[in-house]
């Protein structure tokens, strides 16, 4: 039995046939997302969340007195809520959508627009949550770390709402100007996990809000030395572990530049830890606990903005010169500025962050970073001097608007606690709790 084709049809199919190239090349421009690289950052999002919570909360904690534990432990648990919510409302739209080249646009208020399998242009074989919740560990830890320059004095309210206002104006502005198709980015400021985005920034906010604020009672006559070392280590290890997540995590993909970037770091840290106390150890004749981690942390910043452009000889000098120059910005010049940063969160963020900001221009290597970055060659002067510029810049913007916010926080309510409050401790005060 014979069956014939309708000619409509047959019309049709053929012209399906003629379609199926066509077909074929969009599902080829149709983004792939890469099995390997999400679970890797699925694994960075979750270690650079750790930093803050336990890994902070727990390193600043134990560096504070024990009437003032709780209140410095829920600093960093709040700005991780507080942050996120900020986060899906606006702040991923104001870093990452387009925009102008000093902040992105409102395309993504809300995460409009978000689909399951939808990407982002900056990293294509993950799925755009995985990336916009990696970059949100980012943007909860940068305002976190300034709470160690105010410890032991702020209200919890009036710290509420200058991360708030920080974290809109001026983390999310750097975050575009950097990574989000700003025009530090264009300009060739190299920062591959945060140095300037991160560390500069936070330590500079922190040094602002340390000489705004003013010193603790008793600062330079009480004994005024942490409640636990012990938590204080921990945390810092914590922060170590998670710092893969932060360094490696930010080639956005498991690939040779992840694993170069983890090695890197860790050689740079365990420089810098050694340096910080061998330096400690001859000025001070002993070397110290809170020297070691201290150290360490100074060579995770430093080596943040290089990880993913430098060898291990580069990291291995890196740590070193982030060891000795944030001891010195710890001891020495806070001495001699005479301002109180409580946890030294400008000592070792700001002057580490710029440390590793001017080193990556010295040591990046066109072989390891030069993909995606026009003119970048092996270390020299030109890079070194935009790096310099887009520390400056940030710098600059920093000091600024942090201080605005400041001085409108404290108009409407004020910044710190009574000197009853603070005498008493926050714990009680704040949260009507205490360490027992």
């Amino acid at each position: 039995m014979k069956f014939k084709l309708n000619p409509l049809l047959a019309g049709l199919g053929a012209a399906g046939m003629l379609l199926l190239p066509a077909l074929a090349l969009a599902q080829d421009d149709k983004p792939k997302l890469d099995t390997g690289d999400t679970a890797w950052m699925l694994t960075s999002t979750a270690l650079v969340l750790m930093m803050t919570i336990p890994g902070l909360a727990l390193f600043y904690g134990g560096m504070v007195r024990k009437k003032n534990v709780l209140a410095t432990v829920m600093q960093s648990f709040a700005v991780t809520c507080l942050i996120s919510v900020l986060w899906l409302i606006v702040g991923y739209s104001l870093a990452f959508s387009e925009g102008s080249s000093i902040v992105g646009g409102l395309g993504r208020v809300f995460l409009r627009g978000l689909t399951l399998d939808g990407v982002h242009e900056l990293a294509k074989t993950i799925p755009e949550s995985v990336f916009l919740c990696f970059q949100l560990t980012f943007a909860i830890i940068t305002p976190a770390l300034i709470a160690g320059a105010f410890a032991e004095r702020m209200k919890f309210s009036a710290m509420m709402w200058f991360m708030a206002l920080w974290s809109l104006i001026v983390y999310a502005p750097i975050a575009h100007w950097v990574w989000g198709g700003g025009f530090l980015g264009s300009w060739g400021v190299l920062d591959f996990a945060g140095g300037t985005v991160v560390h500069i920034n936070a330590g500079v906010a922190g040094l602002v809000c340390a000489l705004v604020i003013g010193k603790r009672k008793g600062f330079g006559t009480d004994n005024l030395a942490p409640f636990n070392l012990v938590y204080a280590v921990i945390g810092a290890s914590l922060l170590w572990v998670g710092w893969f997540g932060f360094n490696a995590g930010s080639a956005v993909g498991a690939s040779a530049n992840a694993g170069m970037a983890m090695a890197v770091t860790q050689f740079a840290t365990a420089a810098a830890a050694l340096a910080w106390m061998f330096a400690e150890w001859a000025t001070r004749g002993k070397p110290s606990v809170l020297g070691i981690i201290s150290g360490a942390v100074a060579g995770l910043v430093a080596i943040t903005p290089a990880s993913g452009y430098v060898n291990p000889m580069g990291s291995l000098v890196i740590g070193i010169v982030a060891g000795l120059v944030c001891f010195w910005g710890a001891t020495a010049l806070k001495k001699a500025m005479g301002y109180d940063d409580s946890l030294d969160a400008f000592g070792v963020h700001g002057i580490g962050g710029f440390a590793g900001a001017i080193l990556t221009g010295v040591f990046a290597i066109e072989a390891i970073g030069g993909e995606g970055k026009k003119g970048l060659i092996d270390g020299n002067a030109g890079q070194v001097l935009t790096q310099l510029w887009g520390a400056l810049v940030v710098i600059a913007w920093c000091a600024i608007a942090t201080f605005i916010i400041l001085k409108i926080v404290d108009a409407l309510i004020g910044l710190r606690v009574t000197a009853e409050e603070e005498i008493e401790g926050l714990d009680i005060n704040l949260h009507g709790e205490t360490v027992h």
